[in-house]
């Protein structure tokens, strides 16, 4: 959303996995003039301080929507109006004759922070220096677009609270430092949920090492109905950061998620678990009750955990991990129903072919296939519509196959609608005499062929 622009009311449907609006508590995206995104938690009694932009207390952005644009006027905030995108008329005019030297514009650095100083709005200063500017009227109407944006982004106080959905939170990480989501890019990342088919009320298994971007896409699309279980390689549940920007209900994440350490995760593993009764067999305070209750709280859940895992019949498997996919999925394999889908992301092409390769030797797995997204951002503006210059070189690639059970004495679904057909013409013979043919269909795992590519 550029600054000043859009709507001061955003028109979103309803979110069910945060609240609508900021509380305290919360981090968010504010995004300045100079394009910037900065990160704010709001904190309650604090102060915003955002540089040469000016500064306001917390409780100015508590209580507001999320995607409203204001401007700082003192030590407040103004919604700022819509800006409707206007049409550039086309002229005859070009920039050949312009000669940007240093008298084209008059007003010096010093007459300009005098103009700051006294208090002048924005508006007024780019006005000033587009009257004073030697070879603005020689300028196309495209080149004086270009001038007034330059100069807002210069001298406007100004900002916009971006919405804390998944495309923009995966997005700000991206642009910040891809190497840590591992180059998941908004695109990839809902390709990844599309094969995966997450949905409400399914249950999944994930391994996330790209800073938590596929748990926060799994819960977000939940929408606080399901279940998901993170494998992870430590033994406290894991800080995923990209979470602290989703802003999510408590009743969203307490109820869905649950974590288990690839120690426990193994069925042959024996969990060390200290005793939760005193030593002595009596409470010496309250505050002995209270630790000891807790630990039991916290074994009776890991059991539980375990439990659901052994249980198996989860609805998918995503991984974008550091450790080798195959034996990733070779471990969780048993855990997964029938016709569950498996998402492997990874930065490296030859990782996912040469899992491709493993997979195609094994009966369990269906039609494993090796995909790279493609993205290419363009500019959407009245006569100025075209590509963007610069672009992400990858977002990573995504190996997508499906879990079948290695049954031979597995039948096709043919074979019950033969006999569907077979019991309804027993039971409705119609015209002629005598008894109705019986149909008798022998299958057998060679009459079906199965084949993967």
């Amino acid at each position: 959303m550029d600054v000043g622009e859009g709507p001061s009311q955003p028109h979103h449907a309803p979110s069910s996995t945060r609240e609508e609006t900021m509380q305290i508590g919360d981090t968010v995206l504010l995004k300045i003039p100079s394009g910037d995104i900065r990160t704010i938690k709001l904190e309650s009694n604090a102060t915003i301080n955002l540089g040469k932009f000016g500064s306001f207390p917390t409780g100015e952005l508590v209580g507001q929507p999320f995607g409203v644009a204001y401007e700082i006027v003192g030590k407040k905030l103004k919604v700022l109006p819509p800006k409707p995108m206007q049409e550039v008329e086309d002229t005859k005019a070009t920039n050949e004759l312009i000669n940007d030297g240093q008298y084209v514009q008059p007003l010096t650095v010093e007459e300009i922070e005098a103009l700051k100083k006294s208090g002048l709005h924005a508006s007024e200063i780019i006005k000033k220096q587009i009257e004073q500017h030697a070879n603005y009227s020689l300028k196309t109407e495209y080149s004086k677009e270009k001038y007034k944006k330059r100069k807002e982004m210069k001298f406007s106080k100004s900002f916009s609270v971006i919405e804390p959905t998944m495309f923009n939170v995966c997005e700000y990480w991206f642009n910040k430092d891809q190497n840590r989501l591992r180059d998941i890019r908004p695109d990839t990342l809902a390709q990844m949920l599309n094969l995966a088919n997450v949905r409400p009320g399914g249950r999944y298994l994930a391994v996330d090492d790209a800073s938590g971007v596929v748990v926060s896409a799994i819960l977000d699309r939940l929408g606080g109905k399901g279940r998901l279980m993170t494998i992870c390689d430590i033994d406290s549940p894991p800080a995923y950061p990209v979470m602290v920007h989703m802003n999510f209900r408590k009743e969203v994440v307490a109820p869905v998620m649950v974590s288990l350490n690839w120690a426990t995760a193994d069925e042959e593993y024996t969990p060390i678990i200290a005793s939760s009764e005193p030593p002595s067999g009596k409470f010496k305070s309250d505050g002995q009750r209270t630790r000891l209750n807790k630990r039991k709280v916290t074994s009776d859940v890991l059991m539980q955990t375990r439990d659901e895992l052994f249980s198996g019949e989860f609805d998918g498997l995503v991984i974008a991990s550091q450790y080798d996919p195959f034996s990733i999925i070779d471990k969780l394999y048993p855990y997964l129903g029938g016709s569950a889908s498996i998402v492997v992301h990874s930065p490296h092409v030859q990782v996912v072919t040469n899992l491709q390769n493993q997979l195609r030797d094994l009966s369990g797995y269906l039609g494993p296939a090796v995909t790279e997204g493609f993205l290419r951002r363009y500019q959407v503006l009245p006569g100025r519509t075209h590509p963007m210059m610069n672009a992400s070189g990858s977002g990573g690639f995504i190996l997508h196959v499906i879990k079948i059970y290695d049954d031979p004495t597995a039948s096709s679904v043919m074979v019950h609608r033969h006999r569907k057909k077979a019991k309804q013409s027993s039971e409705d013979p119609g015209e002629g005499s005598g008894t109705p043919e019986v149909i008798v269909v022998d299958a057998t795992a060679d009459d079906v062929e199965m084949r993967t590519s």
